[in-house]
């Protein structure tokens, strides 16, 4: 049996050795040669699954250390007989960590000294924006939630039209997968209307996925509607991102948002788990005992002292080619305790 693993997969090397053959390359040399014998695909977002990588090879078994797979074709690999498993919520914390550090250090910059006065709306409320809203709750935020899916399952009347958020919010942060098509399609769901009709939004912060807000659009209407900041860790073209949104963003990140160390520890451990039960294998999983669901009893100050966006921020503004490298080097954060 052969495994191909990219090699920015934390945590995972010399565990699946005792049961197979295992390479570990950078995504860009997951080709469809590398490949076509593998019977196992470790992999992150970077790297496309699709019949162009994956025709031809004998590939049944991918696992994908992040939340999301919409870098993977879910009806190829369900119509070639290809098991797909991700981490769901294996960095939520912090990515919640990631965007209060943001609103704290946004509210220190505007000189807003009473939480009370401000209201969130989150958008998704799934992992990370239930635990973006429980944060935002514990510190006097007035909080307002949309997510249609969820309020068609739940009948809550706590999650709202999105236009309420639009009309009322002073912040909004986005937290939904990245869906092309359907009832509730998320492609571009921050569009120029949306954008544009903003009553009272000063801050919109994508950690997301990069097409979930329209970027040309954030540079366009940034001067012209009430929106003046942006937060921005996930970015249209990845890694070939929007320099004027680069120059006009509040906190501009290489889409490490999610970069804790636990996150990255959970996720391994999560696939691996797949792999030691799809597969009868006793395999050694990596454990933290940090909690999925992220720390009680926050405080602000607390949050912006266990990670500081504006120094990733920095970086990233002072070498924009370096996207790619600031990502695959980043040096993995604790989360908040």
């Amino acid at each position: 049996m052969r495994i191909v693993v990219e090699k920015n997969i934390p945590y995972i090397e010399g565990i699946l050795e005792k049961y197979a053959d295992v390479e570990y390359l950078p995504y860009q040399d997951i080709t469809a040669d590398a490949v076509k014998d593998a019977d196992i695909l470790l992999v992150r977002t970077r790297n496309i699954c699709d019949a162009k990588l994956l025709d031809g090879s004998r590939c049944r078994f991918i696992g994908t250390a992040t939340i999301g797979t919409d870098h993977i074709d879910m009806d190829y690999c369900q119509a070639h007989g290809i098991t797909v498993k991700n981490a769901p919520g294996c960095n939520a914390p912090a990515v919640a960590q990631y965007v209060m550090s943001s609103i704290g250090h946004w509210l220190k910059k505007e000189y807003i000294f009473n939480t009370a006065g401000i209201t969130l709306g989150v958008v998704g409320v799934g992992h990370v924006g239930s635990i973006v809203a429980r944060w935002a709750r514990e510190l006097g935020f007035k909080v307002l939630l949309n997510d249609p899916p969820l309020r068609r399952a739940t009948g809550s009347a706590e999650l709202l039209p999105l236009s309420k958020l639009m009309n009322d919010a002073d912040i909004i942060t986005f937290h939904t997968p990245l869906t092309a098509q359907g009832l509730d399609a998320t492609y571009h769901l921050a569009s120029r209307p949306f954008i544009n009709g903003l009553q009272n939004c000063r801050l919109l912060i994508n950690s997301a996925r990069g097409p979930v807000v329209d970027n040309a659009a954030l540079v366009e209407f940034m001067d012209s509607s009430s929106l003046k900041d942006v937060v921005i860790d996930c970015w249209e073209n990845e890694p070939e991102i929007n320099g004027e949104l680069l120059k006009k963003a509040f906190v501009a990140t290489p889409h490490i948002a999610g970069y804790s160390a636990e996150g990255k520890k959970r996720a391994t451990a999560m696939i691996l788990e797949a792999l030691a039960e799809h597969f009868g294998w006793e395999l050694e999983i990596p454990v933290t005992e940090a909690p999925l669901n992220g720390a009680e009893n926050v405080t602000l100050d607390r949050i912006m002292e266990s990670y500081n966006p504006l120094e990733d921020t920095q970086a990233l503004k002072s070498a924009p080619d370096s996207f790619e490298a600031l990502r695959n080097t980043y040096h993995l954060r604790p989360e908040v305790k």
